[in-house]
This record gives C-alpha cells, sequence and structure tokens, in this order.
C-alpha cells in the first residue's frame, strides 16, 4: 500500500466521522449539550424538587399537608421512572456512538502503522535517490567546467584564424589601393 493509498483512505475515514466532531456540532446545533445531557439535567433537576418536596413534608406538622406533599412526590416519582427507560436508551446510543468511534480509531491506528511501516520501508530509497543526486550533480558541474574550458580553448584557435585570415584581406584590400 503507497503513501498516496494511506493518505485518502485516511481521508475518507475523517470524512466518515466527521459527523462525531464536537466543535462542528456545537457550531451548527449552537448548543454544547446533546440529548443526553439535556433529559440528565432534566432528570437530576426533578429529583432534586421531589427531595426538596420529601424533606418538607417530614417537616409538616399537619397532617393533610402531609399525605399532600408525600401524594406530590409519589406522582414525581412515577413520572421519573418513566423516564429512566428514555435516559437508558439515550446512554445506549451514546455507548454505540462511542463504539463506532473507538472502531475508527483503531482503523485510523492500524493506517498509522502501516503509513510508519511504509515510511520506514522508503526512507532508504529516498537516501539512495538523494545519494544519486547528488553525485549526478558534481558530475554535471565537472561536466560544465570541462565543457567551459574546451569551448574557451576551442574559440581563442578559431579566433586565431579568423584574425590571420582578416589580416590577410585588410593586406591585400591596401596592396591594390596603393597600386
Amino acid at each position: 500500500m503507497s503513501v498516496i493509498e494511506i493518505l485518502f483512505r485516511v481521508d475518507d475515514i475523517c470524512k466518515k466521522y466527521d459527523k462525531y466532531d464536537v466543535e462542528k456540532d456545537r457550531s451548527v446545533h449552537g448548543s454544547s449539550e446533546d440529548a443526553f445531557a439535556r433529559l440528565y439535567a432534566s432528570f437530576d433537576s426533578q429529583i432534586e424538587a421531589t427531595l426538596k418536596r420529601s424533606e418538607e413534608a417530614a417537616i409538616e406538622t399537619n397532617r393533610a399537608s402531609v399525605v399532600a406533599l408525600n401524594a406530590e412526590v409519589r406522582r414525581m416519582k412515577a413520572r421519573l421512572m418513566n423516564e429512566v427507560p428514555k435516559l437508558q436508551k439515550l446512554a445506549q446510543k451514546k455507548d454505540q456512538g462511542l463504539d463506532v468511534i473507538s472502531d475508527g480509531l483503531d482503523t485510523l491506528k492500524n493506517l498509522a502503522k502501516d503509513m510508519n511501516e511504509e515510511l520506514d520501508r522508503q526512507v532508504p530509497l529516498v537516501d539512495e535517490i538523494d545519494t544519486k543526486v547528488d553525485k549526478a550533480t558534481s558530475d554535471m558541474r565537472s561536466t560544465n567546467i570541462r565543457l567551459k574550458d574546451t569551448l574557451f580553448r576551442v574559440r581563442s584557435s578559431r579566433n586565431f584564424c579568423i584574425d590571420i585570415i582578416l589580416l590577410c584581406i585588410v593586406l591585400g584590400i591596401a596592396a591594390y589601393l596603393y597600386k
């Protein structure tokens, strides 16, 4: 598996689990709490209210008030008992979501290991390529220096020949003009 393929797989997995991004979800929904947290907070406040009513019933001296408060406590307890399955269902969904995330993280872990192995295999290749490029660069420099010297030598002798030919032509024209 090549590094490119691994990167594409990681990108696909990130897109798949993008819906679990808490920060993105907060910006979309405008709330930092999920359904479970809201229901739990409601449940907790109802329990607190029920406990307060129960304490009031314990302190109350009027029997009619005590009976009324105890009836209210029982009704609130019954409502809360009806809410418990909803809370358990949301907790179960949250657990399933965490299981999916855990599976995704395991996949990412395996991909990271594969990427590390691939990089470990490619490091010697990159070092070899680097060495060959350095050698080719030094060979090219030495070849350029030799070519420059050769061109300078060829050009110098060519210029000498051209200079002699031009000198002969100029002397020939000068001799023709003086005759």
